[in-house]
């Protein structure tokens, strides 16, 4: 049996370090497992699509949904790359979330379309039909700021 090299696990321990996922990184998924958590702590995973937007992601959602309802009750959530049934791809990276003013929901809209193509705009279309412009928010992802 032969002995473990002198700096190997440090080595191991750096590069397993440079290899954590980040918040840009889970940004430029196709769909991102949003973890929202109730007011006692246990996580509730949702797939979305998001669009990157600056330094932030947007996703729009129903007003009335769970999700937006936890987001107002704790700003903290995480996101993850996921496949389109939620199943997680990779880890998860700590987020803050916020919910904005329905003024935004266009262009929020107009980014889904460009983002997600002809589906995205088929999408979009059938969301503004049952109202989503004054029914569905925008929700804003930022990263957290390292300590």
């Amino acid at each position: 049996m032969s002995a473990i090299a002198p700096g190997a696990i440090e080595c191991l321990a750096a590069r397993l370090e440079r290899m954590a996922v980040t918040f840009s990184d889970v940004a430029g998924s196709e769909y991102i497992l949003l973890t929202t958590f109730t007011k006692d702590g246990r996580p509730k995973p949702t797939a979305i699509w998001a669009v990157i937007d600056g330094d932030r992601l947007i996703a729009i959602t129903q007003e009335q949904s769970w999700k937006v309802k936890r987001i107002r009750n704790t700003p903290r959530v995480t996101i993850a790359e996921c496949d389109r049934g939620g199943k997680p791809k990779g880890d998860a990276v700590e987020a803050t979330a916020a919910i904005l003013e329905k003024s935004v929901n266009g262009a929020t809209y107009d980014a889904i379309g460009k983002r997600y193509g002809l589906i995205g705009k088929v999408f979009n279309l059938f969301s503004k039909l049952r109202g989503g412009m004054t029914k569905n928010v925008t929700i804003e992802l930022k990263a957290v700021a390292d300590a």
